[in-house]
């Protein structure tokens, strides 16, 4: 608790949990017992499911203060919308229960489940709590009490649970559910049918658990398989139980670690037949970030793998359906994705590994290749699908600077020694080549690019065009079309991709460009 203010009212925001009344803290009991002022949110013409729970505990002579949204879906006819609507009541509500505070009277702001949780009090929270004394009481969480009434345990040990609102879009909601182990789904009625359909596209529908009004007299739960659409109403949340996953994971942390026997011998307990034909393995670019730079052929073929294997970022970037299975992992163990990858398709699973941009330019492509050459994985036939790589979608962005003959090197000295850097990025400056510079910094590297910069400042005018495209195709993007010169090397890390000139490229109408010919 910290004072703000001495000699006015104090604030409290008390969960009141669920809906069960002997599901409340003492300490929330206690203060709402003792509040000069009781205030709750209601819909219009409902009642304040917040109040009902703690009606035995009001005292008489306390003041009530009902704060009615104004709207609860996204239809109104105020002029800010939805948002302006909600914004607008709650700066009036902050103010009639500063009011009540500025005249001494400690105010108790009631709130369902816990007050920090999907809750209005927060709101209240926030335009009051640094001009008067206020303290925050917990309250059991409807999932908690959903959890326990479906008896159902939702993690176990290192599982993670993740708690998603239904009203996510679709896919992104699928996605989630898909990359953990326990969920839970709030905000449902009229969400429920693309919940449903989120859950059947990450495999998770066979187990997940519906629970409607968990504590009150008119609970029930249910498969969600069973549930009638037409009837889920707001007060209602979907638990998804760890368990219902983790035998998948542990069947693939199986897979993954098992050695691997040569071609034409069975070890021993391996039940991998020889007849078993290997899959065609597909290396798939997804472009630099929005979906409609995907190709129609990497789309098709994301359509109708059962394995997608890749960095996180880029995983998290293929829709979720049925049947499909996910492996996410760091940004540095690339030869174990492609092993992983090529042992699921020796076994006849189609499988995509997936890169951004172009999995042939500095992705996926060539690890998986390497593998194969180390591993003897030669009876796996691997079929890469092209991207639209960084580069292009940055120098389409700025006009044409890679009309001409231009090079591409990567300034990561994590998979080849910096003298070899060096020496490159010397050869093509003495060439008089554009050049695009991929990696062109890191947190671990911070100087490499300054000494490019110099070395080329060595061979080419300061006056040079250079084109710096930031998140390019995203929505954070930027483009900066600078000189050498005047090129800022320190605002430029890891998300950049930059194109410094030749000698004959220029800037025409705002659009960079480099002639094919050479006089």
């Amino acid at each position: 608790m910290t004072t703000r203010t001495l000699g006015r009212g104090r604030f409290a925001g008390v969960g009141v949990g669920p809906g069960d009344p002997e599901l409340m803290t003492l300490k929330a009991a206690r203060l709402i017992g003792s509040a000069d002022v009781v205030a709750f949110h209601a819909g219009v013409g409902k009642e304040s499911n917040a109040r009902r729970i703690a009606a035995g505990l009001i005292p008489e002579t306390a003041i009530e203060e009902q704060l009615t949204y104004p709207v609860t879906t996204g239809t109104t006819d105020h002029p800010g919308g939805y948002a302006g609507a909600l914004a607008e009541f709650y700066e009036e509500s902050a103010a009639r229960l500063a009011a009540h505070l500025d005249a001494g009277r400690d105010v108790v702001l009631l709130a369902e489940g816990d007050p920090l949780f999907y809750g209005s009090y927060m709101y209240m929270h926030d335009r009051l709590a640094e001009r008067y004394e206020t303290q925050i009481v917990p309250g059991v969480p409807a999932f908690a009490s959903a959890a326990a009434v479906a008896a159902t345990p939702l993690v176990r040990q290192t599982d993670v649970l993740t708690v998603l609102p239904g009203t996510l879009p679709e896919p992104e909601l699928a996605r989630r559910l898909a990359d953990t182990d326990g969920a839970i789904i709030m905000k449902l009625g009229r969400t429920f049918p693309a919940v449903r359909r989120a859950l059947e596209q990450a495999g998770r529908l066979e187990h997940a658990v519906y629970v409607e009004r968990a504590s009150l007299p008119q609970e029930r739960w249910l498969p969600v398989v069973e549930v009638d659409p037409a009837d889920v109403p707001y007060f209602s949340l979907v638990v998804v139980p760890g368990d219902s996953l983790n035998g998948r994971r542990s069947r693939q942390t199986e897979a993954e670690a098992a050695p691997r026997p040569a071609r034409g011998v069975e070890a021993s307990g391996d039940t991998r037949a020889d007849s078993v034909e290997a899959a065609e393995l597909a290396v798939v670019g997804l472009g630099p970030g929005p979906e409609e730079w995907l190709t129609p052929e990497a789309a098709e073929v994301l359509a109708g793998v059962d394995h997608v294997v890749g960095y996180a970022p880029y995983v998290q970037r293929v829709p979720q359906r049925a049947g499909l299975t996910r492996h996410a992992s760091g940004n540095t163990v690339e030869l174990d994705r492609a092993r992983l990858a090529l042992d699921l398709a020796r076994a006849g699973d189609r499988v995509a590994v997936v890169s951004g941009g172009d999995a042939g330019v500095f992705g996926m492509a060539t690890a998986v290749f390497e593998a194969v050459e180390q591993g003897g994985y030669d009876d796996v036939p691997v079929r890469v699908v092209p991207g639209v790589s960084a580069v292009q979608a940055v120098a389409a962005r700025a006009g044409a600077p890679i009309g001409g003959d231009f090079a591409v090197v990567s300034l990561s000295d994590r998979l080849k020694p910096w003298e070899v850097v060096e020496r490159r990025v010397r050869a093509v400056a003495d060439a008089d080549l554009v050049l695009a510079i991929y990696n062109p910094a890191s947190r671990s590297r911070t100087d490499q690019l300054a000494w490019a910069h110099k070395v080329l400042l060595e061979h080419r005018s300061p006056d040079t065009v250079v084109v710096v495209g930031r998140d390019v195709g995203r929505a954070e993007e930027s483009l900066t079309v600078t000189t050498l010169g005047d090129l800022d090397v320190e605002s430029v890390d890891m998300k950049c991709l930059l194109i410094v000139g030749a000698s004959g490229t220029r800037v025409t109408g705002g659009r960079v460009w480099t002639p094919r010919w050479v006089r």
